[in-house]
């Protein structure tokens, strides 16, 4: 195996736990916009729901791009393993796409009117996009490590009901779950007031459920396809998780967040552990595996890549610190103005 090819399949690995601990908590401020948005009347569930949206505006576009670059990475580096991927998962990854383009939607067009249903229906628009995004993306990578089945030139040969098992809905709720409490404690980090206290409460209900399927969904792949060190990155994980419940019990918000960032990072660097050297193994009997060394790019075009990875990812991490330090600062309704349509 080349050694430019384990960068990659790292790499990748790395983006995809970029993706989940900067994506996961802008989806779980979208979906808990009903629940921590609901106010004692309609002005203050509006000046709630601002306050929420405000602290993602400035970072949830930013964030897509890790998914964007995760999705270009594998077609240049391992062109046979995304062919084959985006194949087998087409239906569901358009589903991602449509989710992600409607809730962006309501980002952009729910302030273009000064009306409550308007803004009731982009709203929605947030929500359901922000729900079922991060439950699809974790339908997929639980399908793509647990094995999905490839025949012996590694064509996909099931349909939409084959990647609906019952491991990949728990991978599916587990995302999802996780992505709810890090948007809820990323909203007591970030807010003041009855919103903080609000997201501190629901941030330890969240977590303890997460912990849940958690546990349960990495334990069930690490008996069907697990490695040592896989082992190790799941005990990390859970103890991560447990540390962010903890802390958010005693109001240190920072510190729970940084838990439930580590147990993202952690849950996919499981997922890609057990996952290796294969990066789309087969579930038949016969069928084809795709490893790193049989789906990867050439060493021309792997040398390449580093190269301008070398030269700009460093560009990308400073100006995505840059702006979250710009924005780091608590806000609550009190700093929301009175609604103005945008024209």
């Amino acid at each position: 195996m080349d050694t430019l090819q384990l960068v990659w399949f790292g790499l990748i690995g790395l983006l995809w736990a970029g993706y989940l601990v900067l994506e996961g908590f802008d989806f779980g401020v979208g979906a808990l916009l009903p629940a921590l948005g609901a106010g004692r009347d309609a002005v203050e569930t509006e000046k709630r729901r601002r306050v929420m949206l405000t602290t993602i505006g400035p970072h949830w576009d930013g964030n897509e791009v890790w998914l964007l670059t995760a999705g270009g990475a594998t077609f240049a580096a391992f062109p046979e393993w995304y062919a084959t991927m985006f194949s087998a998962f087409y239906l569901p990854l358009l589903l991602v796409l449509v989710a992600l383009i409607v809730r962006n939607m309501g980002f952009e067009y729910r302030g273009k009117r000064d009306d409550d249903t308007w803004r009731a229906r982009w709203d929605w628009a947030i929500i359901g996009g922000s729900v079922v995004a991060p439950f699809l993306v974790g339908v997929a990578l639980t399908n793509v490590v647990h094995g999905v089945p490839l025949d012996g030139d590694s064509e996909y040969t099931g349909n939409l009901f084959t990647l609906l098992n019952p491991l990949s809905l728990l991978g599916g709720l587990t995302v999802l779950a996780l992505s709810l409490t890090h948007g809820a404690f990323f909203l007591a980090l970030k807010t003041t007031g009855t919103i903080r206290e609000d997201a501190r409460r629901m941030g330890t209900t969240l977590g303890l459920v997460a912990a849940g399927l958690a546990v349960v969904t990495l334990l069930w792949l690490g008996v069907s396809t697990g490695s040592v060190w896989s082992w190790v990155t799941t005990v990390i994980a859970a103890g991560a998780l447990l540390g962010a419940i903890f802390a958010n019990t005693k109001r240190r918000e920072g510190w729970a967040f940084v838990g439930t960032a580590v147990t993202a990072a952690m849950a996919v660097a499981t997922y890609f552990l057990a996952l290796y050297p294969d990066v789309m193994p087969s579930s038949l009997t016969g069928g084809r595996s795709l490893t790193i060394e049989n789906a990867s790019s050439s060493p021309l075009t792997l040398k390449i890549m580093t190269g301008a990875a070398l030269v700009f990812t460093p560009i990308v991490l400073l100006y995505t610190a840059y702006t979250y330090y710009t924005f780091r600062k608590r806000i609550g309704t009190q700093h929301i103005p009175a609604a103005v349509a945008v024209k």
